[in-house]
């Protein structure tokens, strides 16, 4: 392709030319060092790839949650802040008093986890259950911290932990996305959370449903959002003639100009949302669902059917061989109203997520599927505006299940007060590699280059968490 050049007229392209450079062979040069990059350059670029080592977890399920829930009062047990309950914090934060959970925490299964009585059906899932206690992030900012967690990266658009996850290990599922994100939040990042930035774009998620603004997590609709170009005047068997013409004449055009990966990706992501109109509508559909799993994932109970909903939908994919699938839920930014809005966050994901642990463990697939939990950072154990809490980057909890990690284990710690994370401290970066290990990818070798830089999810850092592998 040539461009237009104000002075000299029309300039060959650098493409144009790799291809006069030598008849060609600067192109076939090039060529040859792009299908060494990686797996974006086979034929197929959503084919099954082998990883770079043998994997614990063959898919992702990672419950997000939006808005950073307060560690203190779920899953990092402080005995101290009770006993500090009031002090002013001296050197910290002028004015600034600790406050004490108002939550009861208990030891809970085998193991004697101490979690929040504010989980008692997820209590019941503590022995699958490894709680990373010594989180911590860059900076306090929703957006920027948001954009981290998803792309490592808070300062440039990056492509999605999804999307790598989806270019290194390809689907199992030609008919169905192998990267879904069902009900994401509007806000803090937005479709960049998903997005595949420079990666080709069949890599990026696809949205299926969405957060209505202000209700943080309460619609639950996954029935918006699913890509339909089903064409009222033509049948599938001539719309699948369309689709063919149009894959012939694209490949024509990348024989003739070695095509382009992003247009490519998004024809890719139209053959796709055709094919899986056969297959993904029926994995949607809960009304053909027995009484007895839908009581069991809160399905059609006041506080839990929007969560519990996506939940069976994200079991419902995974089992189809969806590779991740990411579930949001927003409302956990709680600067004031802690004691009465916290409680109704919990209520609306502790049923449905011990369900679907429950569900993984029963039907075999929690040995190779790994459950994710956390929000983009913690809160304060000092108190905000009376019955809040402030945002807290310097220590916090996430946890994660089945795939290859310790269960009825905790790693790493916050000190007394929770404020800041003292042992076992883990990064993003860490939780990334940590993440990509368990899918048998080495997040040092898993890279893409563009404009001239292997590129990866952990930047030029993070270090894998051994001590919580199983």
């Amino acid at each position: 392709m040539q461009h237009q050049d104000g002075i000299h007229g029309f300039v060959p392209s650098r493409r144009d030319t790799l291809k006069l450079l030598s008849c060609g062979f600067g192109l076939i040069a090039l060529r040859g060092i792009a299908s060494a990059e990686g797996p974006n350059q086979a034929d197929d670029p959503l084919a099954p790839k082998k990883p770079h080592h043998p994997a614990r977890a063959k898919r992702v399920i990672f419950l997000c949650m939006s808005g950073a829930p307060s560690h203190v009062d779920t899953f990092d047990y402080k005995p101290a802040l009770k006993e500090h309950d009031g002090q002013s914090l001296s050197g910290y934060r002028q004015g600034a008093k600790l406050m004490a959970s108002p939550w009861n925490f208990t030891q809970r299964g085998k193991s004697g986890l101490w979690i929040s009585d504010l989980f008692p059906e997820l209590g019941r899932m503590a022995d699958e259950m490894c709680l990373l206690r010594g989180m911590n992030t860059d900076v306090p900012a929703h957006a920027q911290a948001t954009i981290q967690q998803h792309t490592g990266s808070f300062q440039f658009v990056r492509p999605s932990m999804g999307a790598w996850t989806l270019y290194g290990l390809g689907t199992t599922n030609r008919n169905l996305p192998g990267f879904v994100t069902l009900n994401p939040p509007s806000g803090n990042g937005g479709a960049q959370n998903y997005g595949a930035a420079f990666l080709p774009a069949t890599y990026q998620g696809m949205r299926i449903g969405s957060e209505r603004r202000g209700g943080a997590g309460r619609r639950g609709d996954t029935s918006s959002g699913v890509p339909n170009i089903k064409n009222p005047r033509a049948s599938v068997e001539e719309q699948r003639a369309q689709l063919d013409l149009l894959d012939k004449l694209n490949k024509e055009h990348a024989r003739r100009d070695s095509g382009d990966e992003q247009v490519e990706g998004v024809i890719e992501s139209y053959e796709l949302a055709f094919r899986m109109q056969a297959e993904l509508p029926a994995l949607l559909d809960l009304s053909k669902e027995k009484k007895s799993t839908l009581e069991a994932y809160g399905v059609g109970a006041p506080d839990t059917d929007a969560f519990g909903r996506q939940c069976l939908t994200a079991r419902h994919l995974a089992a189809a061989g969806v590779r991740f699938v990411e579930i949001g839920m927003g409302g956990w930014d709680h600067h004031r109203n802690l004691r009465e809005d916290l409680p109704e966050r919990c209520r609306a994901i502790d049923k449905p997520i011990a369900a679907l642990l429950a569900d993984l463990k029963q039907s075999g697939m929690l040995e190779d599927t790994l459950v994710v939990w956390g929000g983009e950072f913690g809160r304060t154990p000092y108190a905000q505006n009376g019955d809040g809490r402030d945002h807290n980057n310097r220590g916090f909890t996430t946890w994660m299940a089945g795939g290859g990690v310790k269960g009825g284990f905790s790693y790493g710690a916050t000190d007394e007060n929770g404020i800041e994370a003292v042992e076992g401290r883990m990064s993003m970066h860490d939780w990334h590699a940590t993440i990509l290990h368990l899918l048998g990818l080495d997040h040092e070798r898993l890279t893409y280059n563009y404009a001239g830089r292997d590129f990866r999810l952990t930047d030029v850092h993070g270090h894998v968490a051994t001590d919580i592998l199983a």
